[in-house]
């Protein structure tokens, strides 16, 4: 990005929100018609953006662009709004229903995939209509163990929690829990396409249970989609590096000698100095003084020392008198 100097006051405050920041700002999601727009895609990013608002942008008139030929109608849009979330809907007979999300990072496209809605879908309009507070987080849930393991999975996941993500914040307020997002995929098998992804969206309610936690139940408010993972575009190693990459302002400092184990339990070294083992007190107890001391049969050293520095040499035990 190209640093200029700002003209009048209003272009340096201008200027400023749009440095790099030690804690970033919500990331704000810019939805883009494409040429080839159906009215279910107006309407799917229109239930999408619900739960986004206030951080959103839309555009009404529809734009020409191919995004994985040329991308660079969408790194403008992107610097001019100020946005590095963006959502373009497109609809051909090859790849119909088709929205492509798409990330960005220093106003450079980060990276892409293309989810195409499947004709078992259900808007909000839909369902019975209820309400929530905008602007809440929404819990996740990820059913299925291919958002852990496949990358272009792990690259959906990634993707959804960035894009609800909103702002971080240390406050946790149970009354600001109100719905929860799912996603749920099938195991991948060899030699078939990749399985699709069921997205679902459930409010939460709360019941008298009798007992002192109330009873949790869920019920699903839309939209309701069902995605076919489509082209996808990873992002090149050295931007992902650079993207990666803390200040070290938030680095963690690391604290000498401390560690944790597989439990969790922190485990310490304490670095002591040399013990003198010759002021070491080994008798305190009258049993333990020399005058004391016994000797077996089973004992065979040659030289042996009492505390009166007499020494005995070869020293013969006395035998057992036996009876004749």
């Amino acid at each position: 990005m190209i640093k200029t100097n700002p003209k009048n006051a209003r272009a340096k405050r201008a200027l400023e929100k749009k440095e790099s920041k030690l804690v970033e700002n919500v990331k704000t999601a810019l939805f883009i018609q494409g040429s080839t727009g159906t009215r279910l895609l107006h309407d799917a990013m229109c239930d999408l953006s619900a739960f986004k608002k206030p951080d959103i942008k839309r555009f009404q008139k529809k734009n020409d662009i191919k995004p994985f030929e040329d991308a660079s109608p969408l790194e403008f849009f992107s610097e001019k709004n100020d946005c590095s979330l963006i959502v373009f809907s497109s609809s051909n007979k090859k790849r119909p229903n088709n929205l492509t999300f798409i990330r960005t990072f220093g106003y450079k496209i980060y990276d892409m995939i293309e989810l195409r809605i499947q004709k078992n879908h259900k808007l909000l309009i839909d369902f019975r209509k209820t309400t929530f507070q905008l602007g809440l987080k929404p819990m996740f849930v990820f059913n299925g163990p291919v958002f852990d393991s496949h990358p272009t999975f792990k690259h959906v996941k990634s993707l959804f929690l960035d894009f609800f993500r909103g702002q971080t914040t240390d406050l946790q307020d149970v009354a600001g829990l109100q719905y929860v997002i799912t996603l749920t995929a099938a195991e991948v098998e060899e030699g078939k396409a990749l399985p699709s992804v069921y997205f679902r969206v459930y409010k939460l309610k709360s019941y008298r249970s009798g007992q002192k936690l109330p009873r949790i139940e869920l019920e699903e408010i839309g939209p309701r989609f069902d995605f076919t993972i489509g082209r996808v575009e990873q992002p090149s190693p050295e931007l992902e590096k650079e993207a990666m990459k803390k200040p070290k302002q938030l680095e963690t400092k690391t604290k000498k000698n401390i560690e944790t184990d597989g439990m969790g339990d922190k485990v310490g070294t304490i670095h002591v100095g040399k013990q003198d083992l010759g002021e070491l007190q080994t008798r305190k107890m009258k049993g333990l003084k020399s005058r004391f001391d016994q000797v077996g049969e089973d004992f065979d050293d040659q030289e042996y020392e009492y505390a009166n520095d007499e020494v005995v040499e070869d020293y013969e035990p006395a035998q057992k008198k036996q009876k004749v």
